[in-house]
């Protein structure tokens, strides 16, 4: 649909992440441990995103992969966790968009939608227009408002902002593997 629309191909993306928990030495008896995800995107090679559960998005440049191994004793990988959106990056006017296929390990697990109105820096003053956009090639599968937005209010989006949103799309795509496939429709 968006290339009838006549959207052009800009090339490819992708977004990793892998998660880490903080090691069980550090844990206390009966205390779930803290989560930390680390992410990656295409769009900024040389900048590496590490998100907390529930807590701010650190920018760091790409070295910090490099840290994460020296705090081994701190945070451990969750081995068979890196989950990462793969694609295409369509151009029309001033919108960008990637869609992109979520994988875990070898096997797909769902579908990604990045929509950027590259002209407006406040989310908020845009979302009306996004939506309209979206409408044309998604139909009734848009999305709500973004969680991100309610937070930002009148403030400048970031990079940080679409890797929170990129965060949330991949723990909902990992809860839904843990239910029964029988589940899922």
């Amino acid at each position: 649909r968006l290339e009838a629309l006549g959207a052009d191909k800009q090339g490819t993306f992708g977004v990793d992440c892998e998660t880490y928990h903080t090691a069980a030495a550090l844990g206390t008896q009966g205390q779930t441990g803290k989560l930390m995800y680390v992410m990656h995107n295409s769009e900024y090679p040389l900048s590496c995103f590490a998100l907390f559960e529930n807590g701010p998005c650190l920018v760091a440049d790409a070295n910090f992969d490099t840290l994460m191994v020296k705090l081994k004793g701190f945070f451990q990988n969750a081995k068979a966790n890196k989950i990462e959106s793969r694609g295409t990056r369509y151009q029309y006017c001033d919108f960008l968009v990637k869609l992109g296929t979520v994988t875990m390990g070898p096997s797909a697990r769902g579908i990604s939608v990045e929509v950027e109105y590259c002209p407006c820096v406040i989310a908020n003053d845009c979302w009306n227009l996004l939506m309209e956009f979206m409408q044309s090639f998604m139909g009734s599968h848009v999305p709500g408002v973004p969680s991100v937005f309610g937070s930002k209010h009148d403030s400048t989006y970031s990079p940080g902002d679409t890797m929170v949103q990129y965060m949330e799309l991949f723990n909902k795509i990992r809860k839904q593997q843990q239910v029964p496939v029988a589940g899922i429709r």
